[in-house]
């Protein structure tokens, strides 16, 4: 029976942190992994559910799709993992990118978070750039793309890459390069190893804004779609031109959203902090008040 190298896939969009998550499986065994997958959470009443993560489950099950893994891109900064809910309903392990220890020694010290291992040991599995791996028979490999975070990387599997923040749709252009440990650099350096992978190759975003003029969100574009139209790096902008571009945009954006409460979680591989000796479980917000 020949190898299919085209991996079928199902995007589930959560609108209120515009991320977009993934089942992804081999057509032929049925072993499947997830992909950024988001815990729901409401950061006024500090209430989190898991219909998101639910809904992946519920595909997988209809598709008998059994689910090995839960990939993490990176440390996500806007939305909370749900990678420990689908560990706990399918034993699934939980990777992300080894410099992960880079992130957790840069936010240790910022929350006291003096549980955090410092060497990614909370998660089951860090990767190494250039590391292969199977989902069913199908071949993947790990590409280091550090510029939004020192941690980021992207997931190759067979015809498709999981790019995570490295950029978007064509039309709304790149991550942010402002995160501590961010390099507007480094970003533009990661994103010319996946444009360089051939033209034809499907490229899946962890989110999308809609740009201006579009209606639709969109979420899954082409390297020779990025190559040729994208708004911040597409051929013919220089390394230095982005930077220039890619730090005056960043001093324009706010915080996201759920910053703190989701750098705290997810570095932690989306376990909440520990409960404290009353039994409830803390998200901080380090305060800094104006001289």
């Amino acid at each position: 029976m020949p190898v299919s190298n085209s991996p079928e896939i199902r995007a589930f969009f959560d609108e209120p942190t515009n991320t977009v998550s993934y089942l992804v499986w081999d057509p032929t065994t049925r072993d499947g992994v997830v992909i950024d997958p988001v815990l729901n959470f409401d950061h006024r009443s500090g209430k989190a559910t898991v219909e998101s993560s639910d809904a992946i489950l519920a595909e997988a099950k209809k598709r008998s799709v059994t689910i090995g893994m839960v990939l993490e891109t990176h440390v996500h900064a806007d939305h909370l993992s749900g990678a420990p809910y689908i560990k706990l309903k399918t034993g699934a392990k939980v990777g992300i990118g080894e410099h992960i220890r880079d992130v957790q020694r840069i936010f240790r010290p910022v929350f006291n978070a003096t549980d955090v291992s410092g060497d990614g040991s909370e998660f089951d599995h860090l990767f190494k750039d250039g590391e292969h791996f199977k989902i069913g028979r199908i071949d993947c490999e790990v590409i280091h793309t550090p510029g939004h975070t020192p941690a980021c990387v992207s997931y190759k599997i067979g015809d498709a890459v999981f790019v995570g923040d490295t950029m978007f749709m064509p039309d709304f252009g790149t991550a942010r390069a402002d995160f501590p440990g961010g390099d507007a650099r480094m970003l533009y350096r990661s994103i010319h190893r996946i444009l360089s992978l051939p033209p034809k190759t499907r490229l899946f975003m962890c989110h999308d804004y809609k740009a201006p003029g579009r209606e639709k969100y969109a979420w899954e574009t082409t390297v020779g779609e990025e190559r040729a139209r994208n708004v911040h790096v597409h051929e013919g902008i220089t390394e230095d031109e982005f930077v220039k571009m890619r730090t005056a945009r960043d001093a324009t954006l706010a915080a996201p959203l759920l910053l703190l409460p989701s750098i705290q979680v997810n570095m932690r591989a989306g376990k909440l902090p520990p409960a404290e000796a009353n039994g409830v479980r803390y998200l901080k917000v380090p305060v800094e008040l104006a001289s």
